[in-house]
């Protein structure tokens, strides 16, 4: 039942009831505002998240662009909503902060086909080779990496590679492909790949570009060869989103997880996008809630931590990217 306030009224001694209703997403919300206040934490959230937990955020933006503000932003807390690995980036990044990551089982499956064991058998049947690894990997694996990328700059990472070295690229076998095709280098790829991204198919995209001829078509690098082929743009979700505001079109099919269409319609309500398939939703990026915020506020944890030997040699990787740009 929703509570009643009586107030007074203005008119003789008789009262008037007035209706105030808080939901209890409303009661979430003003909860965690209060508690962010007083912990002095920020908020920073994936593009993939939830609706609700990116409509709370401070700061959104894809796992790279996080992770280089939370060493630039002033605050101590840092309540990191994404999974692990960006979690940990962070923390690599920001070693005198508090990185908390509200669901601690919010892995990534493509972080976890590549294990520093199974690197380090690579390098030592290819001793020579220069090793690139994406982002999305885990903190151990960057420790053993010469330069980290992100799906943006993949290809200007290969490209400050001398020609005459080999290059191990992982986990993901479609962004290495893709570079690959760009640069015309060739790459020693792992087989890894995004789970959610391969739910996107080649057909779905063709029968919504019949449905709207005049859609362009965005999709993610971490896409299948088949599905990259149908774009207009192969991006980041930084990229897509830029991409979709210099445009002159009104209306984008998104090839990628569909929480990057909220993302969108919130910076481009003008503007329509199509999810290229509802089937593309990384389960791990919906564990956490507005509940799981408000108990990392009230308890700091569960804190993200990186052994400090492993945090010194993946930085100097992650750097490398950085510089890069």
């Amino acid at each position: 039942m929703p509570q009643l306030r009586r107030e007074k009224g203005q008119q003789g001694n008789h009262q008037v009831r007035k209706r105030a209703i808080t939901s209890p997403a409303q009661e979430l919300i003003e909860r965690i505002a209060e508690r962010k206040r007083e912990t002095g934490a920020v908020i920073l959230a994936h593009n993939y998240q939830p609706p609700g937990i990116q409509d709370i955020a401070d700061h959104l933006g894809d796992s790279l662009d996080l992770s280089r503000l939370a060493q630039r932003i002033p605050e101590r807390v840092i309540i990191f909503c994404g999974v692990l690995f960006m979690a940990e980036t962070a923390a690599i990044l920001s070693p005198g902060k508090t990185v908390i990551l509200p669901e601690p089982s919010a892995g990534c499956p493509m972080a976890d086909m590549i294990t520093p064991e199974d690197l380090a058998s690579l390098k030592q049947r290819h001793p020579a080779a220069e090793i690139v690894m994406y982002v999305n990997s885990t903190a151990e694996v960057k420790a053993l990496t010469d330069i980290c990328c992100t799906s943006a700059n993949a290809a200007k990472v290969i490209e400050s590679i001398p020609e005459d070295r080999e290059i191990i690229f992982g986990p993901d076998r479609f962004l290495g492909g893709w570079v690959s095709a760009r640069t015309g280098r060739d790459l020693i790829l792992w087989n890894g790949y995004c789970p959610s991204h391969q739910k996107i198919l080649p057909e779905q995209i063709q029968k919504l570009k019949r449905q709207y001829p005049d859609a362009k078509v965005m999709v993610h690098p971490e896409v299948p060869p088949a599905v990259a082929a149908e774009a207009d743009a192969v991006l980041g979700t930084g990229g897509m989103l830029r991409f979709a505001g210099e445009s002159e079109s009104n209306t984008f099919i998104i090839g990628t997880e569909t929480g990057m269409v909220y993302r969108l319609e919130k910076e481009y309500p003008g503007k329509t996008f199509i999810p290229a398939s509802p089937h593309a939703i990384c389960p791990n990026m919906k564990k956490i809630s507005l509940e799981k915020i408000l108990a990392s506020l009230e308890t700091l944890s569960p804190a993200v931590t990186v052994a400090a030997e492993t945090a010194e040699r993946a930085r100097g990787a992650i750097r490398r990217m950085i510089e890069i740009g």
